[in-house]
């Protein structure tokens, strides 16, 4: 017998829900997963409140982000070995290229996630973790950490990175800013998280609250140039346009506050500058950003790990205490 949680799209976490189910069989083409660890996303909170953009399937087993251990492999499967260490990309039938609708089915959504202690999962999806994270630090990696390096991609060394908060995308793009050689600004509305953003790579970092129009700021630290490259995780285009440099790129991850501002138009047109919305990644962005973690010896930020047990009350955590770093469970 094994245990898994279900929960539906709007339930809030109060209505997490712990089974028993038999063992599943991995079926062709797909690998029988023991899962160790997960780790929880604010799209598992949008998909809690019912604000998640993607379709969820009804009594779905929560959790896009997980790190586990082959111990079955279905007919036609040669890789991963058994008992090799994986995890999956969230959207687990994007390998390579741009998103196309036939690839939106993702985990813990439209698919069973893996906050379960096995899960069944299709090969091609998988991807061997760096050897030198544990399972609570590779577990971070599958949303927020490939966010992050899709929304860098194309930054090169002495470009100036600009990064919004301290959320787990922000944190993740930091970290790759430095590594990819870049210059990083980060803006945080805690100064007490300043020195946690500088000892991670940022060179400045921009209080909000003493600069609420922090766009200024930024325009200052750069000589009026502005930046390369804006990782915006909230949705404040008007002061990431007013921030980007011309010919530089803002990536909209999301929305965090739910709004939806209007984008003016003027705005867009001087700005001279592209901005792409991101959406997560594929598996070859996770392939490519796991060669760059191992050969840097990189290592996520885990600000708590909860037992599978506790669950709902990692979610509380992780909703209500704004953590600095990832928010983990692990799996007995």
């Amino acid at each position: 017998m094994m245990r898994s949680f279900h929960v539906d799209s709007g339930a809030g976490i109060a209505g997490l829900a712990v089974r028993e189910h038999e063992r599943p069989t991995p079926g062709p083409g797909e690998v029988l997963v023991a899962v160790r660890a997960v780790s929880l996303s604010f799209r598992e909170l949008m998909i809690l409140r019912g604000t998640y953009v993607l379709p969820v399937r009804p009594d779905v087993v929560p959790v896009s982000d997980g790190v586990g251990v082959v111990v079955a492999r279905g007919p036609g499967v040669d890789r991963p070995a058994e008992g090799e260490r994986v995890a999956a990309a969230v959207f687990p039938y994007w390998r390579d290229g741009p998103l196309e609708p036939a690839y939106l089915a993702q985990l813990g959504g439209s698919l069973d996630g893996m906050l379960t202690e096995y899960a069944v999962l299709p090969a091609a999806a998988l991807v061997p973790v760096p050897t030198h994270l544990s399972d609570e630090e590779a577990a971070t990696l599958p949303c927020a950490a490939v966010t992050a390096w899709n929304a860098l991609e194309g930054v090169r060394a002495g470009d100036v990175v600009l990064t919004l908060g301290s959320g787990g995308v922000s944190l993740f793009a930091v970290q790759f800013a430095r590594l990819l050689g870049a210059r990083v600004i980060a803006t945080t509305g805690d100064p007490g998280k300043a020195a946690r953003l500088a000892g991670l790579g940022a060179g400045d970092v921009v209080d909000r609250r003493t600069y609420p129009e922090w766009q200024l700021r930024v325009r200052a630290l750069t000589d009026g140039r502005g930046v390369d490259r804006v990782v915006d995780v909230v949705g404040d285009l008007d002061r990431s346009l007013r921030s980007v440099a011309l010919a530089g790129q803002v990536a909209c991850v999301g929305f965090r506050s739910g709004e939806r501002p209007a984008v003016d138009s003027g705005l867009l047109f001087a700005a001279g500058a592209t901005v792409r919305p991101i959406a997560i990644g594929s598996r070859a962005h996770f392939v490519a950003m796991n060669r760059a973690i191992e050969a840097n010896g990189l290592r996520p930020v885990i600000a708590r790990v909860f037992p599978f047990d506790e669950a709902e009350a990692a979610f509380r955590h992780y909703e209500s205490a704004d953590p600095f770093g990832k928010v983990v469970i692990t799996v007995p």
